[in-house]
């Protein structure tokens, strides 16, 4: 018991360190160096990948829990009404002021340097505790499951860091410190799965209800913040292109379940 405890343990760590400070170091790649021409490609990757993490590996792993349906189905439901809430209050989207518009273009609004510095910052903070805590009970129930929701994670943060980026460099003239400050609050995403550990493991009878509530934050992240930026007048080749990302989001999340089941 001790060692699947400690395997859980080292999983939890490891998949929020790449979700948390992986993600901002793509989104640095991506806002600042070579990678900077897939920037719009990547909401479509994300979108992808948390519609499939939620209702090909998280809702189906809920539904097994011998939980009621109906009572699994109303703890979506209020999960995506308490996402909505949240989004509201600016503390799970932190700075949405890029809603509909592209990460990078952050920078052509007024952002107040110190407020809205320490705003980014601590939203940011909130949003990636929460992530830990959805991937710590994605790995206490199957660590498939895990690996999967810390992909999904990361690909979801990844736009959300670039926007905090921006907003972090046009505020300090540079994006050295920028980088690190996001570093720092990726990082919280391992406090979250640490805790989140601790949390799930003394309530293993809810898991089914914390998969659930991790299944109502990816959708809503996909339906109300990825896609309604790339609902955009295009042209028959760029909207190819663009469900091309959307279904390799989809392909990545099967490919990684699968290979991790192997394994």
């Amino acid at each position: 018991m001790f060692l699947g405890n400690k395997v859980i343990w080292i999983a939890i760590l490891l998949g929020t360190l790449a979700a948390g400070i992986g993600s901002v170091w793509l989104a640095a790649l991506l806002s600042f160096g070579v990678l900077a021409r897939y920037t719009q490609h990547m909401l479509s990757l994300a979108a992808g990948a948390l519609l499939a993490t939620a209702f090909l590996h998280l809702l189906p792993e809920a539904f097994e829990g011998g939980v009621s349906a109906q009572h699994l189905f109303v703890a979506l439901l209020m999960g995506l009404v308490f996402f909505f809430l949240l989004d509201k209050a600016e503390l799970w989207h932190h700075g949405h002021e890029h809603h509909h518009e592209h990460p990078t273009d952050l920078h052509e609004h007024n952002h107040e340097p110190v407020t809205g510095t320490w705003a980014v910052l601590t939203g940011d903070s909130v949003h990636c505790f929460g992530d830990g805590v959805l991937i710590a009970s994605a790995f206490i129930a199957d660590l498939r499951l895990g690996a999967v929701a810390s992909l999904a994670v990361l690909a979801h943060e990844v736009p959300h860091h670039m926007g905090d980026l921006m907003v972090l460099r046009s505020a300090a003239g540079n994006k050295h410190p920028a980088i690190i400050k996001v570093s720092l609050a990726g990082a919280v995403t391992s406090l979250g799965g640490l805790l989140g550990y601790w949390l799930v493991d003394q309530l293993q009878e809810y898991l089914p209800y914390f998969l659930v509530v991790a299944s109502s934050s990816f959708v809503y992240v996909a339906l109300a913040d990825l896609i309604p930026q790339l609902q955009k007048r295009l042209t028959a080749r760029e909207t190819a292109v663009q469900i091309a990302w959307l279904l390799g989001g989809i392909a990545m999340v099967t490919l990684v379940g699968s290979l991790a089941h192997m394994h």
